[in-house]
């Protein structure tokens, strides 16, 4: 089980926690944090220390003078960052006790992190659903769009995680990809090798290793763009992943010779660069299926979006 914060919601975000070694060269743990956060200025963090802002497990603050081993884990709340407005609404699908069901629009996070806080779906919807137990029961990149869930209680989160966890929700996902040669073969079942190497934005294909991750792929359509490259050929495909790898189905089109459109990781990954909102990730999840682990119901969620790129039927 988690460890329980001392420090309510606010604003729909969350304390954050921080592991304090117990030994080690400083004096202080806020000699500790100072040496940690050496990016933050020192004085500004004695202060917030001075203010009572930086707490321990039963919610007394931490005084600037605690000896570093007097406290394990300390409790705080981050400094929002100054933001910059993702302008696209969540849409909200489905609400009842246990369930809230969203679209996602393209470039806004599902959590905060970095240097989004109020710019993300769960905070959005916290703050909106006046519910500071709101929490995802999965996740998207910031990049894609589409159905996001999100559990709306304790009581019953755990048994909608599992579904998951179990891999017996039916996810459908669709893509926009631009083809610059002969179309793959379609249906197909694609299987690799993908890897999360710690510190790498990408993940790593190992090919020669026992796969890990399978997506069935189907065509929707082939021809000319509708959208802000209208005129360039495209193909549309429908994208079964019976695994969930990190980038998983970005890997996996841009193996086959057809990288989704806007994609910056792969094939190639290209510099970062400020969002251009014209031209989203052509990556959208589409449909969530599955049984219901409390009622027993047979549940179906579609999104209402569309691929800007997808072309004309």
């Amino acid at each position: 089980m988690p460890m329980p914060s001392p420090l309510p919601v606010r604003d729909g975000v969350g304390a954050t926690r921080l592991h304090v070694p117990m030994t080690g060269p400083w004096s202080t743990i806020a000699d500790h944090m100072v040496e940690r956060f050496g990016h933050l200025d020192p004085e500004g963090l004695y202060a917030r220390f001075d203010r009572g802002e930086i707490v321990a497990a039963d919610g007394s603050a931490v005084s600037r003078t605690a000896p570093l081993g007097s406290h394990e884990f300390v409790w705080y709340y981050r400094e929002p960052p100054v933001e910059k407005e993702i302008p696209f609404a969540v849409d909200i699908l489905h609400v009842d006790d246990d369930l809230v069901v969203v679209d996602k629009p393209h470039f806004l996070p599902t959590t905060p992190g970095g240097k989004y806080l109020q710019n993300s779906a769960l905070v959005r919807l916290r703050n909106a659903l006046d519910n500071p137990e709101l929490t995802p029961i999965h996740r998207l990149d910031r990049a894609t769009a589409g159905l996001l869930m999100f559990s709306a209680r304790p009581a019953t989160r755990g048994a909608y995680q599992l579904l998951f966890e179990n891999r017996v929700v039916r996810k459908t996902y669709e893509a926009v990809s631009r083809l610059t040669g002969a179309a793959p073969e379609l249906p197909l079942t694609y299987r690799n090798r993908i890897d999360k190497l710690r510190g790498n934005v990408c993940v790593q294909v190992d090919p020669d290793a026992e796969p890990n991750s399978e997506t069935l792929i189907e065509l929707i359509a082939s021809g000319e763009s509708r959208g802000t490259d209208a005129g360039t050929r495209v193909i549309h495909t429908l994208l079964h992943p019976h695994t969930g790898r990190m980038h998983q189905l970005r890997v996996h089109l841009a193996a086959l010779g057809i990288g989704i459109m806007n994609d910056g990781f792969y094939p190639v990954l290209l510099p970062e660069v400020p969002d251009d909102f014209s031209r989203p990730l052509q990556l959208l999840a589409r449909e969530l299926r599955f049984t219901d682990p409390l009622s027993g119901d047979e549940r179906v969620f579609r999104t209402r979006r569309t691929l800007q790129e997808a072309p004309l039927s």
